[in-house]
């Protein structure tokens, strides 16, 4: 009699037929109203693939005993197709991510409950192909402009959003920090202000909080800097363990790459296979144009970390300096001139990194800073009493 993880194996088996098959269907669709030949026949090969292991699945279901679901394609599986690839390639494609990411888990615990070793084998290689396909199809979807072209997600296929791109770099982080120390301690300031009518409490709370906010910048950008360069170090070791353990799937990806590129079908199947021929070149290769990643440009942790501190430290020093040269009311009007100006000149400079207009950078970075010393200067005039 067969046991419980015997029949959960059949179902589960059943299940990845139905969803390979619909996936299939859909890529094929999808090449179908593709005027372009390149992404045509990559469209196609993607359905081929889940063809390929719907086929698998139905065999090993005939082998086990087990019924093959009904080849039929119902009018509700049709119709949904048909709304997909009227909205849009990118849009179907995103919808593909969301299939091939279940897909992926859906494998992971169909291969613990496999009956055999050969499956369990069978079962992790179709569920690495499956992460192959999420990754095609996220690289499509993050990188392309809401308002392209739908086929443009095709043209970024196999490209996913680059990791060090975000922040801008050190640039960027140097940016915010100046940006976080100058809100942090405009707050602080403000608030002591308010509470002893800009007497020297005023000056050693600032201190403190620039102290403070450097460090803690400094030490958030160093771990989150060398938690993105281990992130990107794992991704670029798992592709060197994909070129070793399935270079065939490798070529393919990197053929339909160069096919993606205009280059026709026969050349991108040699240089893959050139490639791949030299692991080491096909790793580089890869980790470039698929995960936009390369050992050259990860991010360097000490630099994060002194770009952070000394930027935020910086910051933060602005709103206390009227206070080394003076006390009450006129150090607190100095200071919220010059720290008002600063708030306008770092949102200024926020351009660089987002491509904003200044003027409204600017003009928003005012208001934001201006809005965070009343309220904490009205703190402080209410609460100063109470505690003084």
């Amino acid at each position: 009699m067969p046991s419980a993880d015997h029949e959960r194996f059949i179902r589960g088996l059943q299940q990845a037929w139905q969803r390979e098959r619909a996936t299939a269907l859909l890529y094929r669709a999808l090449g179908e109203q593709e005027p372009n030949d390149a992404r045509r026949d990559v469209l196609l090969s993607l359905a081929e693939v889940e063809e390929g292991h719907a086929a698998r699945w139905a065999q090993r279901l005939r082998d086990l005993g087990g019924a093959v679901p009904d080849d039929r394609d119902g009018a509700r599986e049709r119709f949904r197709r048909w709304v997909l690839v009227r909205t849009g390639t990118d849009n179907a494609l995103k919808r593909v991510e969301d299939a091939e990411e279940a897909d992926t888990a859906a494998y992971a615990a169909l291969a613990q409950i496999a009956p055999t070793d050969a499956d369990r084998d069978v079962v992790t290689a179709v569920r690495r192909d499956e992460e192959g396909h999420a990754r095609l199809a996220r690289g499509a979807t993050a990188a392309a402009p809401p308002a392209a072209d739908p086929r443009s997600a095709l043209d970024l296929i196999l490209r996913r959003e680059r990791w060090h791109k975000q922040g801008g770099g050190w640039i960027g982080q140097a940016i915010y920090g100046a940006n976080d120390g100058l809100g942090a301690v405009f707050g602080i300031v403000s608030g002591v202000a308010g509470a002893t009518a800009g007497g020297p409490a005023v000056l050693i709370a600032g201190l403190a909080g620039m102290l403070a906010s450097a460090l803690s910048m400094g030490s958030g950008a160093y771990l989150a800097t060398k938690t993105d360069r281990e992130v990107q170090e794992a991704e670029i070791a798992r592709e060197r363990r994909e070129v070793e353990q399935n270079p065939e799937e490798e070529e393919r990806e990197l053929a339909l790459f160069y096919q993606l590129k205009g280059v026709p079908e026969t050349e991108a199947r040699a240089l893959a296979a050139h490639l791949i021929a030299r692991p080491d070149h096909a790793v580089r290769t890869l980790a470039s144009e698929e995960l936009g990643l390369s050992e050259q440009s990860f991010p360097n942790p000490f630099t994060a970390a002194i770009s952070a501190t000394v930027s935020t430290a910086c910051g933060a020093f602005i709103p206390i300096i009227p206070f080394f040269f003076t006390q009450g009311m006129a150090a607190i009007v100095a200071s919220f001139a010059i720290s008002t100006l600063a708030h306008f000149l770092i949102g200024v400079a926020k351009t660089v990194v987002t491509g904003l207009s200044p003027w409204r950078s600017g003009g928003e970075m005012t208001i934001v800073g201006l809005g965070e010393a009343l309220i904490t200067y009205g703190l402080g005039l209410l609460f100063g009493p109470m505690v003084g």
